[in-house]
């Protein structure tokens, strides 16, 4: 049995979402089931019905319904979203508990942390349900610093040079 290791994605920079699907298709490649959940990214139809032509291969859910974005939502649409969101994050508490997967990506879930939707505790407690033979993988702009300790690998994505239009 493989060691499945928890790999985070963070920084600044763009290219966590892709360094993460990246990852994906290489263990989808090698006959690893692998499912993601995508969070933060509202249901902008284009990428998502793109990412959809690689199932079954990899699996693709995102639970929040508004087309826009978390941040751009109204009060109200926010908590309607938040209740979506939290739907998701019980979706991934139970493909850890029955072993759905051999890969699990949480793409923007330490995005979550920053917004108050969930806790660091949270993704600590799914790191430490983890399947010791699965991958999990986080992403997100900031790593809060008591999750470094359950992470077995860490890349951080830093700007180095941006044109004002990208």
């Amino acid at each position: 049995m493989e060691k499945g290791f928890v790999k985070v994605y963070c920084g600044e920079g763009k290219g966590k979402s892709q360094s993460s699907l990246g990852r994906a298709l290489i263990c989808a490649s090698e006959g690893k089931s692998v499912f993601v959940v995508q969070f933060l990214k509202g249901r902008t139809s284009g990428q998502l019905s793109y990412l959809r032509k690689l199932e079954p291969d990899i699996k693709f859910f995102r639970f929040e319904k508004e087309k826009a974005y978390y941040e751009n939502l109204s009060p109200e649409a926010r908590e309607e979203e938040k209740i979506n969101i939290i739907n998701g994050m019980h979706f991934a508490r139970k493909v850890i508990s029955i072993e759905e997967c051999d890969v699990l990506v949480l793409d923007e879930v330490l995005g979550l942390i920053d917004l108050g939707i969930i806790s660091a505790d949270d993704v600590i407690d799914l790191i430490d349900r983890k399947p010791e033979n699965m991958e999990l993988i986080l992403t997100g702009r900031n790593l809060p610093e008591q999750i470094i300790p359950y992470a077995d690998y860490i890349s951080s994505l830093d700007v180095v040079k941006m044109p004002e239009n990208l």
